[in-house]
Formats: structure tokens, sequence, C-alpha cells
């Protein structure tokens, strides 16, 4: 997936972090995955933050406004048309948490969560058009969302945003692809899918999305998270689409990253 303007509905299209601390998060995803940042942050807007990998915008990073908010990964889908997309999500069983609520002049934002309750965002863009750099090292390359209940993700995902989901072959359906509505399924067009959560996943563990930002070489991101402070959550292994790790940063958000064949 490459970026431009005017995302497909359904897309995702734009990544942001909730951290708690704000100058910690910079250091961190500045020296892991080489990204600057806005330097004026607008405190009207919470001072979210725009990174930047060579000179694209990428994601974002915000300070948490309450302690209580995860920290955490989130990822927003692209829509024309917020409100009515929202109305077709809790007709679908999901629910509206947040909005919409339009951000200035950058466009409209909501938040919503899906049957399992894994939590996703969803853009409107105004001038802010979303992700200007994909598929390119330090920047998002792909999300998944991990459910306890296949059937129901793939009914809710699949009416709402119109996915064509591909079970991935020898998953017995663990694993399904999704590609935006009217194109072909299968991993060339698929820009993230739906994993189920087996007996290796704690029971405690709720429904939740997990972002992928690109990279050189995994194994030496994933070595340079521990310096930085961050820990593996899953250390680098082989699939389909080439090598990955699951990490943690330094203030605990979890998100993945991955090296393609």
């Amino acid at each position: 997936m490459g970026g431009y303007d005017g995302y497909p509905e359904g897309v995702p299209c734009w990544a942001d972090a909730t951290l708690p601390d704000l100058a910690a998060g910079k250091r961190f995803y500045g020296a892991l995955l080489g990204w600057t940042f806005d330097d004026d942050a607008d405190a009207a807007y919470g001072y979210y933050t725009n990174a930047y990998s060579e000179g694209k915008r990428v994601a974002a990073l915000v300070p948490k406004r309450d302690g209580r908010m995860p920290t955490a990964w989130g990822v927003y889908f692209a829509t024309p048309d917020a409100a009515g997309l929202a109305v077709r999500i809790t007709q679908a069983g999901g629910r509206l948490l947040t909005g919409p609520v339009a951000v200035g002049p950058f466009g409209t934002a909501a938040v919503a969560a899906d049957p399992d309750g894994a939590v996703f965002g969803l853009w409107q863009a105004g001038s802010h058009t979303g992700f200007e750099r994909t598929g390119e090292p330090g920047s998002f390359c792909w999300a998944e969302v991990y459910v306890r209940d296949a059937a129901r993700a793939d009914a809710f995902y699949e009416s709402v945003f119109g996915f064509e989901g591909d079970d991935l072959d020898g998953t017995d359906g663990d694993f399904r692809t999704w590609s935006p509505a009217g194109a072909v399924p299968g991993l060339d067009t698929a820009f993230g899918g739906r994993a189920l959560m087996g007996d290796t996943f704690p029971p405690e563990m709720p429904a939740h999305f997990l972002v992928y930002f690109a990279v050189a070489d995994c194994d030496a991101t994933a070595a340079a998270c521990v310096e930085l402070g961050g820990r593996l959550k899953a250390e680098p292994f082989d699939i389909a689409y080439g090598r990955m790790a699951v990490l943690h940063d330094d203030q605990g958000a979890s998100f993945a990253v991955l090296q393609r064949d």
C-alpha cells in the first residue's frame, strides 16, 4: 500500500500512540524508527504531535489526558462520512465510544469498538489526509485485529466496511486477510487482517488491534528496542510476508515491526 490522499473507506489511513510521557516517546521512536516530530504541537489539540519519516507524515504521539486511558497504539480507518459510518457500526453490533467530532480544520474523528470490544478509530479527512508514506521502513505497513470469535468479527467488518476476506492457507481459518471493498482478496491487495486468539493468549487479554511498522532489519530493530528500554513480546520470527517481531516500547505500548521479503 502506498501513501496517497483520499484513502478508500475502510483502508487504514492513520495510527497514533497514547503515552504517559510525550518527550520520552519522541526519544524512543526517534531512535528506533528514525522519526522526527512537530516542534509546535498545539495545546488546543492536546499537544497532538505528528511523526515524520524522511519528511513524510507517518504517525502521531499524543500525551494522555487521563491516567486511566490505555497506553496503546491505535489505528484509524478512512471514511468520507464518519457520521454515516458510525450508524452502520452500531447497527452491526459495535459501539461508538466517542464522536464523531470535528478536529478543527484537520478532519473529523470517532472511536468505536467492534462486538468483541476491539477499539479502532475513524477518520474523515480535512486538511490532515492521513499517512503520507506507507510500506517503507519507518512507516505503517499492516494492521490486524485479535479476537475470540472469528465468525462474529468477520461478519462485522465485512458488512460494515465491505472488506474482502481471504483465509490464509494452512491456518484453518485462524487468520484471515482483508482487502478493500471491490478488490480481489489475497496477499497482493491486503492491508491487514483478523487473527483468532488461541490458548497461547492469556484468557484475560481483550480483543485488540496490533499496528505494524516496516523496518529494514527486524532483528536489529528488536535488539535496539531492548537497548532503548523497551521489551520483546514476541522475538523475531518468520511469517508468510517476511520476518516480524512484537515489541513493547519503554512505556508499555505494543506494536509490531515487519521486515518484508
